[in-house]
């Protein structure tokens, strides 16, 4: 008696259902906006982090939507550094304040939009980011 393989995906490490990659993909754009309200804003990178480690090599949807996520939240908290580095000088104090609601309006306006393609089952390429996850 020989024992065949299960259909279908398993949960330990097969390939996500359709409907599945779409709610991971989803998850992947919301998780940084989830992480950022949670956190103040300072751990907006750890949620598509961890769905990228997750999910990298279940889903190339949803990983292409974890790494853009993470890439672009990299790119925003370099704004927001600037930002505080232009706090500081006190003459650029009203520049640092407009770099800041300028990256928290492109965060929270990308991510929405990239869970809406995601919902709709097209990919979402983020205006600007750091290249770092693929």
């Amino acid at each position: 008696m020989t024992s065949q393989p299960p259909v279908g995906p398993t949960p330990a490490g097969g390939q996500l259902s359709s409907a599945t990659e779409r709610s991971v993909s989803i998850l992947a754009h919301l998780s940084a906006l989830i992480a950022a309200v949670v956190s103040a804003g300072w751990l907006s990178i750890v949620g598509p982090l961890l769905v990228w480690v997750f999910y990298k090599d279940r889903s190339a949807i949803a990983r292409q939507a974890a790494a853009g996520a993470f890439n672009f939240n990299l790119a925003v908290w370099l704004l927001i550094i600037v930002g505080w580095v232009c706090i500081f000088t006190v003459v650029l104090f009203p520049v640092g304040i407009i770099v800041w609601v300028v990256a928290g309006v492109a965060a929270l306006f990308c991510h929405i939009k990239g869970a809406i393609r995601a919902s709709n089952g097209e990919a979402y390429a983020y205006p600007f980011s750091i290249p770092v996850l693929h």
